[in-house]
């Protein structure tokens, strides 16, 4: 074959990104910057060791600290990164040596498929059983450690995230590499946060949905379950029923997204993103240590609510619950030709369908909807004395618009004017008669 057939091969493969998200490259590089800021601007902004949730406002103490080497190399704690390294090989491990079932992902732009190992639900059976076996034994005590070098692993996750970013971008101009659509551009500063290659793998280990299910989400739990330990110690024994709502909420979310692993493979993260910076950040420090916000700050808040403010936060997470899964359920038997519902339908001139009906005609995007109902009900447990720990629902909702507009317009690039009589049948985008 002649170099200018290769030539054009690979750019028809892999053509050039025209097209900038998040305002381009200097809205990448904010980013960037913002999402590690923000985590542990949410640490400072919300902990007892900076003296509340939020702490005093002291410009000239901030300014102080800012100015500090010392306060810089607080950031860092060799054993908490030796302990962070430890788990990600522990994770790594676990997806090598449990046994899993090998499943195709969605047909790649050379026509091939990439299989997945699906144990991430195996996985986390092992870590609960681990981590209740130390419990049993030892008492929470051991766990405790989770809350007092939350800074030092905060930094070891964002360095692994980092790594994992830069790895990812070089690894990309390799012979062969597919790159996603949206991370091509030439920029190196936005390709590098949005994600140049596809899927970046080590033979069958595909690095971006290995973090997209394992090492952050189940460290979520871990992290909840390392603060109720806390608490735990300091009340003699017991932990609050606020701090069990969230415990149960959030590990149940888990939960459900690792037992339904195969799902995520039709989702944009996996189908049309690169795995750059901005998913490993996500993926590895954003998710369990902004997630955990609520648990943390139960640990030094301790909220009893009482039966009657239990069951209705318990009944605002469950509605939210029913909506998300009935409505994924509705969607998965429809791709997968089954209408157990006799749910109705548009026709397009693709020849796919369109719901029209069912939760599918209340919104386009009711999935969603559940989504925000049940994050709502993880921070109801910590009261009303502060708004940062409704951080997350507003953080969320803002995502979720996000993704939304994304996938509106990548409709409408692949429906033209199907997508537009489409929306005439299903008007709102999230919320019914909201938004």
């Amino acid at each position: 074959m002649s170099s200018s057939a290769v030539s054009k091969t690979s750019s028809e493969v892999n053509p050039r990104t025209t097209h900038y998200e998040f305002l381009g490259p200097p809205g990448a590089f904010a980013i960037s910057f913002g999402v590690p800021f923000m985590t542990y601007a949410l640490y400072f902004g919300c902990s007892e060791h900076t003296g509340g949730c939020p702490p005093p406002l002291d410009t000239a103490l901030i300014l102080d600290s800012l100015s500090s080497l010392e306060w810089w190399k607080g950031l860092w704690d060799t054993q908490a990164t030796l302990l962070y390294l430890g788990w990600y090989a522990f994770i790594v491990a676990a997806w090598a040596v449990l046994p899993g079932d090998w499943v195709e992902g969605v047909t790649l732009r050379t026509g091939g498929k990439k299989k997945y190992k699906i144990n991430a639900f195996s996985t986390f059976l092992l870590t609960a059983g681990i981590t209740a076996g130390i419990i049993y034994r030892y008492g929470p005590q051991p766990l405790t450690f989770i809350y007092e070098k939350w800074v030092g692993l905060t930094t070891a996750a964002i360095l692994m995230s980092i790594v994992q970013g830069l790895g990812c971008y070089l690894a990309s101009f390799r012979e062969g590499a597919i790159l996603a659509l949206g991370g091509n551009s030439g920029n190196p500063i936005y390709d590098f946060y949005i994600g140049r290659e596809l899927n970046p793998s080590i033979g069958s280990f595909d690095l971006k949905t290995f973090n997209e299910l394992r090492p952050g989400l189940i460290l979520w739990v871990l992290i909840d379950v390392g603060l109720a330990c806390e608490q735990a110690v300091r009340r003699g024994g017991s932990i609050t029923d606020s701090m069990w709502l969230v415990l149960a909420f959030q590990g149940w979310y888990v939960v459900d997204a690792l037992y339904n692993e195969p799902a995520i493979f039709t989702t944009m993260d996996i189908t049309t993103d690169g795995f750059g910076f901005m998913l490993a950040v996500g993926d590895l420090a954003w998710v369990p240590f902004v997630y955990s916000l609520q648990a943390r700050y139960l640990v030094f808040n301790q909220v009893e609510l009482g039966p009657v403010n239990t069951a209705l936060v318990i009944a605002v997470n469950l509605a939210g619950y029913y909506i998300f899964r009935s409505s994924n359920g509705e969607k998965n038997d429809f791709r997968n030709g089954r209408n157990p519902k006799n749910l109705q339908f548009m026709q397009t001139e693709r020849g796919t369908k369109l719901l029209t009906s069912g939760w599918w005609g209340r919104s386009r995007h009711p999935n969603y909807m559940g989504d925000l109902l049940m994050a709502f009900a993880w921070s109801l447990p910590t009261g009303f004395n502060t708004p940062i720990t409704y951080f997350y629902v507003i953080y969320f909702a803002v995502l979720l618009i996000h993704r939304e507009r994304r996938d509106d317009e990548a409709c409408e690039k692949k429906y033209g004017k199907d997508w537009k009589k489409y929306k005439t049948l299903v008007p709102w985008r999230i919320v019914p008669y909201v938004y």
